[in-house]
C-alpha cells in the first residue's frame, strides 16, 4: 500500500505574534541546512516541544532520529505557551464521563497526572534548568453555579482517586485572599520555560546522536516498509516511520472531525514584589468563559491569559492583541488587586483543540508508518510528553488498549453533544 501527500507551509507568524519573556537565558541549538539524502530510523517533522519531546524519547529507545525544522525551533506555538504543566484537562473528568462513561473518563484524567509526574521526574533526573517548579493549582469558580459545579466535579474527582480539596467561599478567602464562591485545590501540576525545556530536551538527543536539520519537508511518499520525506532542496529523508508534530496545524492531512483551531492572547507584567504574591503561587484558572488563568514566574512576573475566540486570521488575531491585553489586565487586577498589572511583554497565538478537550495522536489513518500529534488545547506540554510516551511504545511494537482514547480516528462525543454541547473555544496558551 502507498499513500501520498503534500506538505503545506505555515510560517511562525501564522501561529504567534508579539514576544513572549521564555528563553531569555538558554543557549539555542545548531541546525543545519540539509546537504544529501539520507536514511534514518524516525524523521520528526517539527522542532517544537512535541518534537522535542519525541526526540529525545525515541533517541532514549534507540532509534536513529532526525529532527526536522523550516523555521527557528521553538518559536512556533512553544514559545507562545505559558507553560502551566496541568493535569486538569480542558473538560472535566464530568463532562469526560458525559460523553465516555465514568471508567474510561477517571482513566483518561489519570494519564494526564502521569504524564505531568514523568515529565517531572525527566526534568529532575537530567538536571535540566528551565524554571520548573511544581505547583498545585486552583480552579476558581466564576460564580456560584459554577461553584455547585466544581464541588460536584470534585465529588466526581474522589470517586476516581484523584488528588485534591474542595474550598468554599470562605476558606478560599481566608487562605488565598481571593473572593470567589468557591475551589477546587490541587497538588500535582507544575510549571517551566517551555522554551528552555525544548532546547535543552533536543541537546539531550543530539548528545544521543540525534540529527537537527533545517529544511522544509514538501512531499511525504509511504510505500511498504518506509517512508520518503522530500525536502524543499529536492533532497529525500528515507525513514522508518515519520512523526509529525508541527503544531496546531497537520497540512496535507484531512483533519479530523473533532480538530477545532483558534486564537489565545497572554502577557507577562513587570517583576512584582514576591511579598505580593498569593499563597503558594499556585496556578489559577477559571471555569468561566471565556476564562483568566494566571502564574508566577522565577523572576516574579505574573503571566496572565486567557480571552480566547474562534479566530483564526493572524492578521485578525494580532489587531486584537491590544484590546485583548487590556481585557486580561482589567480581569486580573479584579481577582488580584496586588498586581502591578504593567505589562513587559504581550503575545498571541493560535492552536488547535477539539471537541472533547483530549489530543490527537498516533498513527495517521490510511498512511503507514506515519504518527502525528496534535490538537492539544490547554495542556500543549502535558499531553506532548503523552504523545512522546505513545508513539515511542508504538515503534516499539506495544498497544495499549486506552491508546484509542486518542486516536486520530477515533468517534468523538454524539451527535448532539458534539453540535449543541461544545462551548466556544477557549484553549488557553497553558
Amino acid at each position: 500500500m502507498a499513500s501520498d501527500f503534500d506538505l503545506a507551509e505555515s510560517d511562525h507568524d501564522q501561529m504567534v505574534s508579539g514576544r513572549s519573556l521564555w528563553g531569555k537565558s538558554g543557549i539555542r541549538p545548531e541546525w543545519r541546512p540539509i546537504e544529501q539524502s539520507f536514511a534514518i530510523d524516525v524523521a520528526v517533522v517539527g522542532g517544537g516541544i512535541t518534537g522535542a519531546l519525541v526526540a529525545e524519547h525515541l533517541t532514549a529507545r534507540g532509534f536513529s532520529v532526525a529532527l526536522i525544522d523550516r523555521e527557528e525551533p521553538g518559536f512556533g506555538s512553544t514559545a507562545a505557551s505559558t507553560a502551566m504543566l496541568q493535569w486538569e484537562i480542558d473538560s472535566t473528568l464530568t463532562e469526560l464521563e458525559d460523553y465516555y462513561g465514568f471508567e474510561r473518563a477517571a482513566g483518561i484524567y489519570r494519564r494526564s497526572g502521569a504524564a505531568v509526574a514523568g515529565l517531572s521526574k525527566l526534568i529532575a533526573a537530567n538536571d535540566i534548568v528551565c524554571g520548573f517548579r511544581p505547583r498545585n493549582t486552583l480552579y476558581l469558580a466564576a460564580n456560584r453555579e459554577g461553584a455547585r459545579n466544581l464541588m460536584e466535579e470534585r465529588q466526581l474527582r474522589r470517586r476516581a482517586g484523584l488528588p485534591g480539596v474542595y474550598l468554599e467561599h470562605p476558606d478560599l478567602f481566608t487562605q488565598f485572599e481571593l473572593d470567589r464562591d468557591g475551589a477546587i485545590y490541587s497538588p500535582g501540576s507544575a510549571e517551566a520555560d517551555p522554551l528552555l525545556l525544548t532546547w535543552a530536551l533536543i541537546e539531550m538527543a543530539v548528545r544521543r546522536g540525534a540529527l537537527l536539520v533545517n529544511a522544509s519537508v514538501t512531499t511525504l511518499h509511504s510505500e511498504g516498509d518506509h517512508v520518503t520525506a522530500v525536502t524543499d532542496g529536492g533532497y529525500a529523508i528515507e525513514a522508518r516511520h515519520v512523526v509529525l508534530a508541527t503544531g496546531y496545524s497537520m497540512p496535507g492531512l484531512d483533519m479530523p472531525k473533532l480538530h477545532r483551531v483558534s486564537s489565545s492572547w497572554a502577557l507577562a507584567t513587570v517583576p512584582q514584589d514576591p511579598a505580593n504574591f498569593w499563597r503558594d503561587r499556585a496556578l489559577i484558572w477559571e471555569n468561566s468563559r471565556p476564562y483568566l488563568y494566571m502564574r508566577t514566574t522565577a523572576d516574579n512576573r505574573i503571566v496572565a491569559g486567557g480571552e480566547d475566540d474562534d479566530t483564526t486570521d493572524a492578521e485578525a488575531r494580532d489587531r486584537k492583541l491590544p484590546a485583548k491585553t487590556l481585557a486580561i489586565q482589567e480581569k486580573m487586577k479584579r481577582l488580584w488587586p496586588k498586581a502591578d498589572t504593567r505589562v513587559a511583554h504581550a503575545w498571541c497565538g493560535t492552536f488547535g483543540e477539539t471537541v472533547d478537550g483530549l489530543p490527537l495522536i498516533g498513527p495517521v489513518p490510511e498512511t503507514p508508518h506515519v504518527f502525528s500529534a496534535h490538537g492539544y488545547g490547554g495542556n500543549g506540554i502535558t499531553f506532548s510528553y503523552l504523545a512522546a510516551q505513545m508513539i515511542g511504545a508504538m515503534l516499539a511494537g506495544m498497544h495499549r488498549d486506552w491508546f484509542e482514547d486518542f486516536a486520530l480516528d477515533r468517534e468523538g462525543p454524539g451527535s448532539r453533544t458534539l453540535h449543541e454541547r461544545f462551548r466556544p473555544p477557549e484553549i488557553a496558551l497553558r
